[in-house]
């Protein structure tokens, strides 16, 4: 598993949108965070509530954790579920909501509501990488993704959504403001040498049997990874797989378990080699599932992806290039080109 995907073939925009995602964090990095943003987050919110939808949504889930952590009554709530409960947003709530489009379907239908006075929020961030969108135009406060363009499955601006995230979870106290941006050049080194993986032989392994089931699962800010995997798998490869947060798997799905079951571990750290996590791996593989382990744990009959653990931003960006190594490679074992959408498009309007 030596040869990079370059030295086999030709390089589809998925793959190329890959490749260029240190590139976009650098371009984010030059840009700096927004100043007003300290601002905003330094008001009395009642509650701040956090939305977007798929892997926008996703990227906010660690930005939540922080602001829990810090005090904060806050929200992670889907835009779609949002306007199913929209009395969670009042006159004093702060929403941040994140769309890398600017336009997903469930975001403009918020922005549509509060335009025509059906719900009020004190203020709105809006994280996009479209310069002219409905959020972007609607926000008080819009805080550019600088990903450029994006050809097909989120890579670049989901990373970039992350350190987005980061510098939000900083105004409000979370770090200093000055260590995010740190860990935003780490992040975009951490990238490139992860490049060179070759996940084919695992992608392989997992669709040969006849009854192949696939899993991902995260704790911690690992979930946000564990569901961007579910998602981009899913949408490149036309594979059925589900990702999951914490023990939510043992709640049912782990009948899914045994001999065909690839599970995918992310946030694997030997430093908890006794937690919730490797007892899952380790539940998994004496039912004769399959186990990835990404980050530093290792496990008899596991194997172990080497990344960096601890929700760090470093650690989140390396996870998630593994993702998308592992949704290239199993759309190829698959028979499909990875990541040209066969039903659905680039950005969902339709609610």
């Amino acid at each position: 598993m030596s040869s990079t995907l370059e030295h086999v073939h030709e390089l589809n925009p998925f793959e190329r949108n890959i490749r260029e995602q240190s590139d976009a964090l650098r371009a984010l990095l030059d840009a700096g965070a927004d100043p007003r943003l300290t601002a905003i987050a330094k008001r009395p919110w009642e509650r701040v509530v956090l939305t977007g939808m798929g892997s926008s949504h996703f990227a906010g889930l660690p930005t939540w954790r922080a602001l829990v952590e810090a005090g904060v009554s806050a929200w992670n709530v889907d835009a779609g579920q949002l306007l199913d409960t929209p009395g969670i947003i009042t006159p004093e709530t702060l929403v941040i909501a994140t769309s890398q489009s600017g336009a997903s379907g469930e975001v403009v239908e918020l922005i549509d509501r509060a335009a025509a006075g059906r719900l009020q929020w004190g203020a709105l961030v809006g994280i996009a990488a479209a310069q002219e969108s409905p959020l972007s135009n609607a926000a008080d406060l819009y805080l550019p993704l600088h990903s450029g363009d994006e050809a097909t499955v989120s890579t670049k601006s989901y990373l970039n959504s992350l350190a987005v995230h980061r510098r939000v979870a900083a105004a409000f106290g979370s770090t200093q403001e000055a260590a995010v941006e740190t860990q935003i050049a780490e992040a975009a080194n951490r990238i490139e040498p992860l490049l060179a993986l070759d996940t084919t032989l695992l992608a392989r392994d997992a669709l040969a049997h006849a009854r192949p089931r696939l899993a991902t699962v995260g704790w911690g800010d690992d979930a946000a990874t564990a569901q961007y995997a579910a998602l981009i798998i899913k949408e490149a490869s036309k594979v059925a797989i589900e990702g999951f947060v914490g023990g939510a798997f043992r709640h049912g799905p782990y009948e899914l378990a045994g001999p065909g079951l690839t599970a995918v571990l992310f946030g694997a750290s030997a430093d908890d080699a006794d937690g919730p996590l490797a007892r899952i791996a380790g539940d998994l593989l004496e039912s004769g599932a399959a186990v990835v382990l990404v980050g530093d744990l290792e496990l008899d009959g596991a194997t172990t992806l080497p990344t960096s653990v601890g929700g760090t931003l470093e650690a989140l960006a390396a996870q998630s290039v593994v993702a998308e190594s592992l949704a290239v490679a199993v759309a190829r074992a698959n028979g499909v080109d990875p990541g040209a959408f066969a039903y659905g498009s680039k950005v969902t309007v339709k609610l």
